[in-house]
């Protein structure tokens, strides 16, 4: 397993899934901002900076677990399992944002709306397909990018 290659591709991965949560109320989507979110998790007043270090190193621990997957045999390198491997992710990620109000500081103060499983109360059905293909590109481009280097 190629440790750099993993940690760049879970940054630049998740610098494309943000940058696609940013566009999304564009593109007829609700506002996903996943970085105001974390940012206001330890305080009611929402860090971004604080909220884009949290989200780039989640983006790089799902990169080094891709990785390592591959690595162990667990499918193999590439586009179609980057895709499922970030299916996987969202149904991890998505399950999670159901206990976000146990633990936000931003959600108990009611400065943020506590998202729901899979952010259904944060946008609804378009919020999980948001979600869902955010996390496929995550997958495609880690894929892509730690090809690189395998």
């Amino acid at each position: 397993m190629n440790i750099i290659g993993a940690i760049i591709a879970g940054i630049v991965g998740t610098f494309v899934i943000t940058m696609v949560m940013e566009m999304a109320p564009k593109m007829g989507m609700p506002k996903m901002d996943m970085v105001g979110m974390l940012g206001a998790m330890f305080s009611p007043e929402s860090n971004r900076t604080l909220g884009m270090v949290i989200h780039l190193m989640m983006g790089v621990v799902f990169a080094i677990i891709y990785a390592l997957l591959w690595n162990l045999g667990i499918g193999s390198q590439g586009l179609l399992r980057g895709a499922i491997f970030g299916i996987g992710h969202w149904l991890v990620a998505g399950s999670m944002m159901a206990g976000m109000p146990m633990m936000h500081a931003g959600i108990k103060a009611g400065v943020i709306e506590a998202p729901g499983i899979f952010m259904f109360k944060n946008g609804g059905i378009m919020a999980f397909l948001g979600g869902l293909m955010g996390h496929i590109i995550f997958g495609l481009v880690v894929a892509l990018v730690y090809g690189i280097f395998a």
